[in-house]
Formats: structure tokens, C-alpha cells, sequence
């Protein structure tokens, strides 16, 4: 195993492929404030690890692993989950060196992983439920395919916001698909099976090196 895989910030890893062919960093949700650490047993990661299995299997090759918040609030300007995002990335980015990598993260974690997708090696991003404030860059996910699946019942992130996100991120040069989710809310328990299968099916596509399902808006 190698040396630098035990100072990853990361609390979930499967087995190690012996020749790792991609890298998968799931960023759970969080609080806008919140400087306490997050417990090692919390509903956000638990649900992520249910995302990381269905990875896995599309995946069997990639090293599939969660980042382990220092703080379990964004907290304004220190925006802590992406300074957290951007260390395991680069550890990821060792551990599978030359393999590109991929961002799925839910609500902080989505806004997280769209803002850390600059790395060179990210070659993607699943944003799930994501918290998209007005204002929020984009011009980092330019040449990235992005995937962002969102219930218009949410009532903890808008689903507006988002897609009005997708569209500046679309305009600065990545390609994006939106899928309007019928069920989930923000909890993404009601019908999770579909918010399962399409993370895995855009992931296989973007770390197997597939053309793109689509871009959004449609043409």
C-alpha cells in the first residue's frame, strides 16, 4: 500500500487496485457555518458511502474515496470544504498518479467540488443537490463535464440557482448536462436508485473516456 495513501484526508477507501486506472472524490453535504468537526458517523457521509458503492462496480479499477471535513461548515470567505478538497485531491492525484480523476458531491459538498474542479487532473463533476449561491465562479470548469441532478422540491438548495449556475458554467466552456430529478428532495432517499445509476453511468462515461451523453441545454 502505498506510503502517502494514510495521509490522505479521506475516511472511505475500498481495497486498492493493484494498477488504479481513475480516482473518485465524494464530498458530503454540511452547514453554511460550522467550525466543530463533523463525527465520524454522520448521515452525510453514510450517504455518500452508498454512492461510492454504486461506483464501485462500474468502476472496478478506480479508487473510490470520501474527503473527511476538518470543520463541518463552508464558514464564509475561509470556505473551508474546498481548502479540505483540493488537499485529498492532491493526495488522490499521487496515489493514482496520471489517471484523471472525478468530483461527486452533495449540496456543500457540490458547491465544494465545483469549486476545487480546477485541479488539472479533474476531468469531471457529479453536483448533487448542490448549493449554488449567485455569484459562485465557474470559469474553473471550463473543458470539465459536469452533471448536476436536482429535485425542484428541495427545500434546503434551490434547484433554480442551480440550473442557472449550470447555464454560466455551460457559457465558460464546460460541458454540462442538468437532469431535473422527480423525486429525492435534497435527502436524495426517495428514488435513490436513480440518483445512483445516473452518477455511475456519467461517471463510467467521463473516466472511461466515452463521448459525453449530451450537453445541456439541448440544442
Amino acid at each position: 500500500m502505498p506510503r502517502s495513501w494514510e495521509q490522505l484526508q479521506i475516511h472511505y477507501r475500498p481495497d486498492v487496485p493493484d494498477v488504479p486506472d481513475a480516482g473518485v472524490l465524494l464530498l458530503p453535504g454540511g452547514r453554511s457555518d460550522g467550525l466543530a468537526p463533523p463525527r465520524r458517523a454522520n448521515l452525510p457521509a453514510l450517504r455518500m458511502a452508498l454512492f461510492a458503492r454504486a461506483l464501485r462496480r462500474p468502476l472496478p479499477r478506480a479508487v473510490v474515496a470520501s474527503v473527511r471535513y476538518r470543520h463541518r461548515g463552508w464558514n464564509g470567505a475561509r470556505a473551508d470544504p474546498v481548502t479540505d478538497a483540493r488537499a485529498a485531491l492532491d493526495e488522490l492525484a499521487e496515489l493514482v498518479p496520471g489517471a484523471p480523476l472525478l468530483l461527486v458531491g452533495h449540496s456543500m459538498g457540490a458547491r465544494a467540488a465545483l469549486a476545487a474542479a480546477g485541479r488539472p487532473s479533474v476531468v469531471g463533476v457529479v453536483a448533487l443537490a448542490p448549493w449554488c449561491p449567485p455569484g459562485d465562479p465557474v470559469d474553473q470548469l471550463d473543458g470539465r463535464r459536469v452533471l448536476v441532478l436536482h429535485d425542484a422540491a428541495d427545500r434546503v438548495t434551490s434547484a433554480a440557482l442551480a440550473w442557472e449556475f449550470a447555464h454560466r458554467a455551460a457559457a465558460a466552456g464546460a460541458v454540462v448536462e442538468a437532469v431535473l430529478m422527480t423525486r429525492g428532495g435534497h435527502t436524495m432517499v426517495r428514488g435513490a436508485r436513480d440518483w445512483h445509476r445516473l452518477t455511475a453511468e456519467f461517471a463510467a462515461t467521463v473516466l472511461g473516456g466515452a463521448k459525453a451523453p449530451g450537453s445541456w441545454p439541448p440544442p
